[in-house]
């Protein structure tokens, strides 16, 4: 490890999954500017509630999907509807090794 590396700082907050955030509290907790997550809510990766920017309120789950939307560009070049697309099918694998897990377990009582 270089001595650069060992000076670097992780930062990182807790979001509650109950709690709501604006578009400029998301942007600050992504560390993306508000450009991005229009473009991000156009393309259907999160979805806000509220009618206007100024009005958008966001869920904890939005904090992941931007933030793994954001790996996902840098890392291997995808666009916003190939994140979207890429995130839509880790949600589905996940709601399925839920399922999978409920019917295992109804099988063994």
């Amino acid at each position: 490890m270089t001595s650069g590396n060992r000076n670097k700082v992780l930062q990182c907050e807790i979001i509650e999954t109950r709690r709501e955030l604006s578009l400029s509290d998301l942007c600050r907790v992504c560390t993306v500017t508000s450009e991005r997550v229009v473009q991000l809510v156009d393309e259907g990766l999160v979805e806000p509630l509220g009618r206007d920017p100024a009005e958008w309120r966001f869920s904890g789950r939005s904090v992941r999907r931007v933030l793994v939307a954001e790996r996902l560009s840098r890392d291997l070049r995808l666009n916003a509807a190939g994140a979207a697309l890429v995130l839509d099918l880790l949600d589905e694998v996940q709601h399925l090794r839920q399922r999978l897990v409920r019917l295992e377990e109804a099988d063994e009582s």
